[in-house]
């Protein structure tokens, strides 16, 4: 059984947390720092209790993250949440269908999508964005499929500009904000950096050079609990920390 966070414990872990991301920027060698603005904190709260969110953003923090689109939209429309977290910012992190799109877009506070897999996801979100935001645009990623696993979403690598390109120039209603990854769970960083976000960044040198955009321009969300702090080293500008702020999360049945 997992054991419960007492009072508190959310908030002092957030610092925690952005203590070493601050730290970690910091540290980056100045090539790095040269090409990326600084790193944002996105909370990854799934599975875990609106009162966990609540005091994370009393504690300071506004980005937050979600998996599932049934997940997001519950918290996203709480009464609570929405009255006491007014200036919270919600991304999506998980995988988005389709027929999923117009229940995400329509939430309150949504701040971004990170997993535009392909040019049919993004379509039907700029289309969406059109009907029910009138006139605003929505802030998304593109989604990197680094590692190869098939059981992972995301473009290939060799794939990404093609699929840039159809959200720059077909997706008027979408604001690119960068390139996403997700990457294998397992790489020791011993055995060097980790090979996922090196191709990241390969990636965003291609789509820098095809569409004339400094490197500061387009954003890396890469690095989770286990390695945010290597990802931020290597230039990531969007961290999805989870269990190091919220404990281990529950198994969703």
């Amino acid at each position: 059984m997992l054991r419960a966070m007492a009072d508190g414990e959310v908030a002092k872990a957030l610092i925690s947390v952005l203590e070493r991301v601050s730290a970690a920027s910091k540290s980056r060698s100045p090539d790095v720092a040269s090409l990326c603005s600084q790193p944002r904190l996105v909370a990854v709260s799934k599975t875990k209790p609106k009162e966990m969110i609540i005091e994370a953003y009393s504690a300071g923090q506004r980005h937050f993250g979600e998996n599932y689109v049934q997940e997001l939209v519950e918290k996203a429309n709480d009464q609570q949440i929405l009255a006491e977290c007014p200036d919270i910012k919600w991304h999506m992190i998980g995988p988005l269908q389709r027929n999923k799109v117009k229940k995400v877009v329509e939430i309150p506070n949504l701040f971004c999508i990170e997993t535009i897999h392909n040019d049919k996801i993004a379509s039907a979100v700029n289309s969406s964005v059109e009907k029910y935001l009138r006139g605003k645009k929505l802030k998304v990623f593109v989604q990197v499929n680094t590692s190869g696993e098939e059981n992972k979403s995301g473009v290939k690598p060799d794939e990404v500009n093609k699929l840039v390109s159809h959200v720059t120039e077909s997706c008027p209603h979408l604001e690119l904000l960068g390139i996403m990854t997700i990457g294998a769970f397992d790489h020791d960083l011993s055995q060097g950096p980790n090979p996922d976000f090196q191709t990241l960044l390969k990636c965003r040198a291609t789509v820098c050079e095809a569409q004339c955009k400094e490197p500061k321009e387009i954003e890396l969300s890469m690095g989770m609990s286990n390695d945010f702090e290597h990802a931020i080293h290597v230039g990531s500008t969007n961290v999805r920390v989870g269990s190091t702020i919220f404990g281990a999360r529950a198994v969703k049945k």
